[in-house]
This record gives structure tokens, C-alpha cells and sequence, in this order.
């Protein structure tokens, strides 16, 4: 297993699997180490991408896992990476959101997320927004 910030060459094939945004979008998210892989037995099986809410809170847009690599803990590793990294850089918290009527919901709050807010949209289900505290001294 290996987990790493995408590359530049790696574009072509972010871009087949990612269609939730453009091109430009990714090319920009790569350039900025906002992009990062998850490759099993040299294979590209998952990406996590993420942003920054209001210019300087990291939050997470996408984790995404092949259908295949699920439930073995890939998933885990990827976001505890994505966290270690946002701590490093000296951020103390970092959030992700998911879709009531989602699963991933379950899998954030054993990760140690705690739900902070929702977000209403015309027409969607509610929007959770979770909360983790990775600062050195957690408080």
C-alpha cells in the first residue's frame, strides 16, 4: 500500500475517476498538494481530495475507495494520513460534511468526527458537517 500527494502526471488519471469537478479544478488541487492516492499492489484504488473552508480550515471533499477495496481499512489510512499531514502543517482541526442518507456518516464518527452543524440545500437531504480536533495537545 502506498499514500501519497498526487502529481502533476498523474492528472489524466485522477481526471478519469473524479468527474465531480473540471480538469483545471484537479490540475489546480494537485499543484496545491490538495490530492491525495491511495495505490494497493502498485494499482490506483483511491483518492481523497480536499480544500480549504473559509481560506484556512482544511476540510475534506472526497474520499473516494474503489467498490473492491472497501471495508479493509484503506479508507481509515488514507484519512489519518490527510490528518497527520493538516496537523504538521500546524492546523488544529480539519472537517468533512456527508449526506444524512449516507453511510459514510458511521464511518466518520468512528474515525472520532463530531457532528457540528448541518447544511440545508434545495432539493438534497441534510448536510452534516463533522469536526476533528488533530492538534498535538487535542483539546
Amino acid at each position: 500500500m502506498e499514500i501519497r500527494y498526487a502529481k502533476p502526471s498523474d492528472l489524466e488519471m485522477i481526471a478519469e475517476y473524479d468527474d465531480d469537478v473540471s480538469e483545471e479544478v484537479l490540475k489546480d488541487a494537485i499543484a496545491m498538494k490538495r490530492i491525495i492516492l491511495l495505490f494497493i499492489d502498485g494499482e490506483y484504488e483511491g483518492w481523497l481530495r480536499f480544500n480549504l473552508f473559509w481560506d484556512n480550515i482544511p476540510f475534506m471533499n472526497l474520499l473516494y475507495l474503489s467498490e473492491d477495496q472497501r471495508g479493509k481499512g484503506y479508507g481509515t489510512k488514507m484519512v489519518e494520513f490527510w490528518e497527520r499531514e493538516m496537523a504538521e502543517q500546524g492546523f488544529g482541526f480539519v472537517l468533512t460534511s456527508t449526506q444524512s442518507d449516507e453511510e459514510a456518516q458511521f464511518f466518520y464518527r468512528k474515525l472520532g468526527y463530531t457532528d457540528r452543524g448541518a447544511l440545508v440545500l434545495p432539493d438534497e437531504p441534510l448536510e452534516i458537517i463533522f469536526y476533528k480536533n488533530v492538534s498535538e495537545n487535542n483539546e
